[in-house]
């Protein structure tokens, strides 16, 4: 089932607000494997994860959203949404001339406190104008202040090389080199390794090690067990999972989806 979000006009609460508003607020409830099909706006967009999982893809790669992360997107930026899991979302758009301090780029953003409250307020409350005024400017400040999560995986163009990152992704406890690869694709090893560098600004194993962290947030997030994840994903030990995932979010896969928990309560 694909739900595609109408560009020009969005019914929340039976209320409809038109999008020449300064800010638009929309909400809505999507079950595992909905779609929200490739579209672009001439407004930015925060996409609020309030439950599950999001992907949100791009011609430039794909970002995944964990529950209380959000992703920032620039205006005119074609973009499908893809529910990993059961979830929530949450999201604010923009006009331009409100975004002059916020990222110029996709991104994924840690979702703060506060800013999760004003996020959940702007969708769910009343849209009280003085009230508006007020939060607007104080969401795009935390916006603008808050850190970024290492969650995208750049999605390369060159035909050979997606080749490789396509198998890589459908593949992920694969052993194979980067020797390997670059014989299945009737080249060297040093043309693939330069292929990674100019294509996605990685290494072989960089690209290789953050597909495979993204993944595991989707599969933790459906409560599959660490040991499982790290075997499937092709760690030779829960440990050796568990220390990657530490080295690239800053602490354990127990303790990051604890405090998703905890960021979730209402």
């Amino acid at each position: 089932m694909i739900r595609s979000i109408d560009i020009m006009r969005i019914n929340i609460d039976k209320q409809t607000f038109a999008l020449s508003d300064p800010v638009v607020a929309y909400g809505a409830d999507f079950d595992r494997g909905e779609t929200i099909a490739p579209h672009t706006h001439d407004r930015a967009q925060l996409v609020f994860a309030k439950g599950g999982i999001m992907q949100v893809a791009t011609e430039h790669g794909t970002w995944v959203v964990p529950p209380q992360r959000a992703v920032w997107l620039p205006p005119r930026i074609v973009h499908e949404i893809l529910f990993a899991t059961r979830g929530s979302m949450r999201t604010l758009y923009f006009e331009p001339t409100l975004c002059e301090t916020t990222p110029s780029a996709c991104t994924v953003v840690n979702v703060s406190p506060l800013l999760r409250e004003l996020i959940i307020g702007s969708v769910e409350g009343k849209r009280a104008k003085q009230r508006w005024n007020h939060s607007v400017p104080l969401i795009l400040d935390e916006i603008s202040s808050a850190g970024t999560a290492p969650l995208h995986l750049p999605e390369p163009e060159e035909p050979r090389l997606a080749r490789v990152t396509a198998a890589m992704k459908a593949e992920p406890a694969s052993r194979k080199t980067l020797n390997d690869w670059a014989w299945s694709i009737g080249v060297s090893a040093r043309t693939l390794a330069r292929l990674f560098a100019a294509h996605t600004g990685m290494t072989f194993r960089q690209w290789q090690r953050q597909a495979r962290l993204l993944e595991a947030l989707v599969r933790l997030a459906e409560n599959q067990p660490v040991a499982t994840v790290a075997y499937d994903l092709g760690y030779e030990s829960s440990s050796a999972f568990i220390y990657a995932f530490r080295r690239a979010l800053g602490t354990t896969p127990k303790r990051y989806f604890q405090t998703v928990a905890l960021g979730s309560a209402d």
